[in-house]
């Protein structure tokens, strides 16, 4: 028999993604560093369409500010996966238009998690993964 968590570990994950869910989003073409924490925690990236949120990467980072600003919007290819992505599915033909598509097109939500706390904000990432099933994010395996 494999010992599994407790329901309040359940419980516990299924709150994160309602808090993460519930959060508002902050449009891309909106961002400025300063909107974002200089604070560990989950975020998800989606795409709005007709109104719509499609889960698009769901992530954790010790900082969500260098994580969404200079990485993902503002950084090179090997540091913006999201970027990276979009061109290799044919979204977008180069870097700076997917830098495009992400500002026309996409927002972005997050819930802050304890620094030191990197399990939790692993398990938290592949919770809500796992239930929003974004289009990109879910790599092949080794």
């Amino acid at each position: 028999m494999i010992r599994r968590q407790s329901e309040d570990w359940d419980r516990f994950l299924s709150k994160s993604l309602e808090q993460l869910l519930n959060q508002p989003c902050l449009k891309f073409s909106q961002i400025t560093p300063s909107a974002l924490p200089e604070r560990a925690g989950v975020y998800l990236i989606t795409k709005i369409e007709d109104g719509i949120e499609i889960p698009y990467y769901v992530g954790r980072s010790k900082n969500i500010r260098q994580r969404i600003y200079n990485n993902h919007l503002m950084g090179p290819l090997s540091n913006a996966r999201l970027k990276k992505y979009l061109i290799d599915n044919g979204i977008c033909s180069n870097k700076d238009k997917a830098k495009d598509f992400i500002l026309r097109n996409c927002a972005v939500r997050w819930i802050e998690i304890d620094e030191e706390d990197y399990r939790r904000r692993g398990a938290i990432e592949s919770f809500c993964t796992a239930l929003l099933f974004p289009e990109y994010g879910i790599d092949e395996e080794h």
